[in-house]
């Protein structure tokens, strides 16, 4: 399905007597704009002013353009969850999976989308596609602590049969694990200090096995570094036992890793981390080490090009669901432009649709328009 077409499923959420403007036409102008350049609703109707005649060409626009306001609280009355499906709709007909698919699940905040004391920043759960190299879903949280109730939902949604999904450590939940497996996708989650007595036993496991039969330990080692840094990372994998007691609580586990980083910088002492994690997959250290590397992926390749190219973090749309709704539609951009096969980085490609109506036609459609 397109993405007009798929935009086109969205509820009007006003009342007959209040639709001047189409709703599709206000959705198309945003996503237009913001892909632009736009950061907010002052800009959107300013691009719409100086680009009608090339938007009249895909949809009506039959009185025009409507003022910034009426952007903003036609935007802002959106129904988020909505607006949320159809994009993970669109993503699931367009991604590709290349052999198992690895899914990143991590957590974003908007620094400024907060209100004083009326509103906290909104914080969102992102799942990041490695392969297909597009972000896959967005979830509202209730805030950073509260991030597992979104990330059930987004996997409600998720096609994530033979996917590997990772996580931080916040979502490392049995809850989690369980539905991953239970749609036939497996998990490799972090452990920290939400989980101290499963990490130490697993600790104490891999002391043991390492002391009285270290062939039994599956290893692979990485070394990489530059401008004199050197950073080697090692990764030891074990099938679970029964000396592991927890291991029965996970639904799905196969086995738990040992992930120990050194990092040597010139005339500093060397800086030693080691961090645990349990798996799904059965023992292949050099796929579970790579697993664990690319995870962070979400934050590089999403995460950071929103706030860079899209100026996400200094974004001060707040009032109702606008921010969230806006960061649906820079999520639609960024996959759009990740999408065109032209070779440019993220920022170069937003110029370019900004600058050309060809362009952005392209990058919108997939074909100049």
């Amino acid at each position: 399905m397109s993405l007009l077409a798929q935009l086109a499923t969205i509820d009007d959420p006003r009342r007959d007597i209040n639709k001047k403007h189409a709703l599709l036409d206000i959705l198309f102008l945003t996503v237009s704009a913001v892909l632009s350049g736009a950061e907010g609703w002052k800009d959107i109707k300013e691009f719409g002013d100086e680009k009608l005649d090339w938007l009249r060409q895909y949809r009506p626009f039959g009185n025009g353009i409507p003022v910034d306001d009426t952007i903003a609280r036609v935007v802002r009355a959106i129904d988020p969850t909505q607006f949320n499906r159809a994009f993970i709709a669109w993503v699931n007909e367009v991604r590709r999976a290349q052999g198992q698919e690895q899914i990143a699940l991590n957590g974003k905040t908007l620094r400024r989308s907060h209100d004083g004391e009326k509103q906290a920043a909104l914080h969102s759960i992102t799942a990041w596609g490695h392969e297909c190299g597009l972000v896959l879903a967005q979830m509202k949280s209730s805030g950073k602590k509260n991030e597992q109730a979104s990330v059930m939902e987004m996997l409600e949604l998720l096609q994530v049969d033979g996917a590997h999904i990772t996580a931080d450590a916040m979502n490392t939940q049995k809850k989690i694990a369980r539905k991953i497996h239970e749609k036939g996708g497996d998990y490799t989650l972090s452990l920290k200090d939400n989980h101290k007595t499963f990490q130490r036993e697993i600790q104490a496991y891999f002391h043991k096995v390492t002391r009285d039969d270290p062939d039994r330990v599956a290893v692979y080692e990485e070394v990489d570094g530059g401008h004199g840094r050197v950073e080697r990372r090692t990764c030891r994998q074990l099938p679970v036992s029964d000396w592991v007691s927890e291991a029965a609580k996970w639904p799905g586990l196969q086995t738990v890793i040992e992930m120990e980083r050194e990092r040597h910088l010139p005339g500093q002492a060397v800086e030693t981390e080691t961090h645990y994690y349990i798996s799904s997959l059965p023992v292949d250290a050099v796929r579970v080490a790579r697993g664990i590397r690319q995870h962070w992926e979400v934050e590089n390749k999403a995460h950071w090009v929103l706030d860079v190219a899209f100026k996400e973090d200094d974004c001060r749309i707040r009032k109702g669901d606008g921010a969230e709704n806006v960061a649906i539609i820079r999520r639609f951009c960024l996959n759009l432009a990740r999408l065109h096969p032209h070779k440019n980085s993220m920022r170069g490609k937003l110029k370019q649709a900004g600058w050309s109506d060809t362009k952005r036609a392209e990058i919108l459609f997939g074909q100049a328009g």
